[in-house]
């Protein structure tokens, strides 16, 4: 956790070697209890989901929380960003893999989504979606977060997009950043539709369109 500044305004000094035994649990619990989170509102709604069902999950005694986060908002929008920097490591690591084509790559990521959420039979989502299904019962700060990093995976997406242009693999005219975007307004709502179905068919149903409408193949 950060220090906090002292009393002159100026930040604590940081102390070499090891933190603390104590500090050291205190993040350990803290990372445990995001981990938790994650699993859970990929399932289901941030309103909808207590903090005593979150903190009997790791073990963390109710009067602990505050140790760890402010508030029950404070400690969604940790899960918002420990999500998104999951899920950007998940495109980089597809997105960036020059061993496949550009194109390839989008699909390679796509399979691996499709396998995750038959690995949990179609019950787990996508925690940013579910939140944004929600933003009218959130808190304001969720709407700026939620919108940033869906702009952000658009515009790792519209790079390989780029990418593919580049290689001749879609229509050198397309606006790769307009794509980038259709692609994840489809996408989001494929996952919705794969968990309200328990299957995959909605994800191969749009991933089947998308890649036919840019290869020019519908």
């Amino acid at each position: 956790m950060n220090l906090r500044s002292v009393s002159t305004g100026l930040a604590a000094p940081r102390r070499r070697g090891r933190p603390p035994r104590g500090e050291a649990r205190l993040a350990a619990a803290r990372e445990q209890l995001l981990r938790a989170g994650v699993a859970i509102l990929t399932e289901r709604g941030f309103s909808a989901v207590g903090l005593d069902e979150v903190l009997s999950a790791v073990g963390v005694p109710k009067g602990s929380f505050y140790h760890y986060f402010g508030s029950k908002a404070e400690f969604g929008l940790a899960l918002v960003d420990t999500y998104a920097a999951y899920f950007a490591n998940k495109l980089d690591r597809w997105f960036l893999d020059e061993s496949l084509s550009p194109l390839a790559r989008l699909r390679a990521f796509v399979e691996d989504a499709r396998a995750g959420m038959a690995r949990f039979d179609y019950q787990r989502g996508c925690l940013v979606g579910n939140l944004g299904q929600e933003i009218s019962t959130l808190p304001d700060p969720f709407r700026d977060r939620l919108a940033a990093v869906f702009a952000d995976w658009e515009a790792r997406t519209a790079r390989c997009l780029k990418a593919a242009k580049s290689a001749g693999e879609i229509d050198p005219r397309v606006d790769c950043a307009r794509l980038a975007a259709f692609f994840w307004i489809g996408w989001e709502g494929a996952v919705l539709r794969a968990k309200l179905e328990r299957g995959p068919e909605p994800l191969d149903q749009f991933a089947q369109g998308f890649f036919a409408l840019i290869e020019h193949r519908l």
